[in-house]
């Protein structure tokens, strides 16, 4: 008999049905048993009586989250006892047979409420269970809508959706690599990706002009709240654009997802307005500006872009570094300065980023397609030719070979979803997080592994010894 979910039995009052799920409450009036059953679409009452004696006997030992599979009649429920809060509130289900398909133990936490009140650390533990909360079911659900909508609107627009490698080179870019050994050739190393930057300018060169993915990022920080040693960006390239034509694309994207998906917010200003780094940093002392007009109204949303970054930073040890992306391009009236090497902390970049009530949600720029201009800012950073050909030759080749100008941009996709749900951080918008310093608490990684493991990547783990 086909399963029913629970939205769609309103729609079938008078017919038999078969609906499986979550005992969510328990409760007796008289010697009528109610159950409200859970599924991933809502919740239906479910009423057992005496007359039935078989699923009677075996409802009185059903337990909150045991899982079941019930047969029974959609009836409309008498006058007193409809519920207008949810879609079902107007039908009952008078049962048939009850099967008992998975028993449960009492949770070690609620997923009653919000849970925020929770010691989080127990939450992270039983993510599994803390799941089946309502809100982070919805905060999940919502995620994969705005997915949907941002891959339907790519693809429209000409993007073609691209999966980049996973085990990849460590490089300098900025943070510390996650690295993997490999077996197969002891004493060396795969990275993780700090973020797909490299393939996607590789991918302009190999003539795709539209890329997008939504990929993951893995970066061996150091602990903070709310980082996240792997997280989400969307990710896109295109060739052949202009600063404008990028954050034309991505504006239009916003728009359109928060008037589609989040219709009770409110976007402040459209088109978003402009602001040069410099004016940025003069009258909000930030790059990440809060230009909220009413910062106690939660449904605001206040887009603006900075644009007109420094390209170069001092370092503590008084050298150069970048501000944002040894990639991206300075802008044109600073060619010279950078191809001559000259005047570096005034070279400014083609850096554009999106920054939404006070957090940056994305950074983007109009890349270095050719090898010289390239090499300099690597030169600018300190490195001499051999390490630059060491860490970058796959990219000096590769823009040899007829590159095309390209430019892109990425989401911190968690951080989006994490304002527009309204939550207090990305954890709550994620499926399974870790801590802040790196642990997943239900997993219990990192952690040893055999020694025989070890042994076949040729590893051998030297305790500290105490002073």
């Amino acid at each position: 008999m086909q399963r029913f979910l629970i939205k769609e039995t309103a729609k079938h009052i008078g017919e038999k049905v078969r609906v499986c799920g979550w005992v969510n409450t328990y409760r007796a009036h008289g010697k009528i048993l109610f159950i409200d059953l859970r599924d991933i679409s809502g919740v239906l009452q479910v009423v057992f009586v005496p007359s039935n004696k078989e699923a009677y006997e075996l409802a009185q030992k059903l337990r909150t989250e045991w899982v079941v599979e019930i047969i029974g009649q959609i009836v409309k429920r008498p006058e007193n006892m409809v519920n207008a809060k949810i879609d079902t509130g107007l039908i009952e289900m008078s049962v048939e047979s009850l099967k008992v398909l998975s028993e449960s133990e009492t949770l070690p936490l609620s997923i009653e409420g919000d849970g925020y009140e929770i010691n989080e650390e127990v939450r992270m533990k039983y993510r599994y269970l803390d799941l089946r909360r309502e809100r982070l079911k919805n905060n999940l659900i919502m995620r994969h809508k705005v997915m949907k909508l941002v891959r339907e609107f790519l693809d429209k627009e000409g993007f073609a959706e691209i999966e980049t490698p996973i085990l990849t080179k460590s490089t300098p870019e900025g943070a510390r690599d996650y690295i993997v050994p490999s077996r197969q050739e002891p004493g060396k190393f795969y990275a993780l990706p700090q973020s797909p930057q490299q393939y996607k300018q590789l991918l302009m060169t190999a003539g795709f002009e539209k890329y997008f993915q939504f990929a993951k990022c893995l970066r061996d920080e150091d602990p903070r709240g709310d980082r996240q040693p792997e997280f989400t960006q969307l990710d896109l390239e295109m060739s052949f654009v202009s600063q404008e034509d990028v954050m034309e694309l991505i504006e239009r994207l916003l728009i359109l997802t928060i008037q589609n998906l989040f219709p009770n917010k409110k976007i402040q200003e459209i088109p978003f307005p402009r602001i040069d780094y410099k004016d940025a940093m003069a009258k909000y002392k930030t790059d990440r500006p809060d230009i909220r007009n009413d910062k106690n109204d939660k449904n605001i949303l206040a887009f603006c872009w900075v644009v007109n970054f420094p390209f170069f930073e001092k370092t503590d040890e008084g050298g150069w570094t970048f501000t944002h992306n040894p990639f991206s391009a300075a802008r044109p009236e600073f060619e010279d300065d950078l191809m001559n090497k000259k005047n570096i902390g005034d070279i400014l970049t083609t850096q554009y980023d999106v920054v939404l009530n006070g957090f940056e949600i994305g950074g983007g720029s109009i890349r270095n397609h050719k090898p010289e201009a390239l090499e300099k800012v690597f030169e600018i950073m300190g490195y001499g030719k051999e390490i630059i050909y060491d860490k970058f030759g796959h990219m000096m080749d590769a823009f040899k070979h007829g590159t095309p100008p390209h430019g892109g941009i990425a989401w911190g996709f968690d951080r989006v979803m994490t304002l527009l749900l309204g939550e207090p951080n990305i954890r709550e918008v994620m499926a399974f997080p870790k801590t802040g310093d790196g642990r997943d608490l239900m997993m219990n990684a990192p952690s040893e592994v055999d020694k025989k493991q070890l042994k076949d990547l040729h590893i051998n783990i030297v305790k500290e010894t105490k002073k």
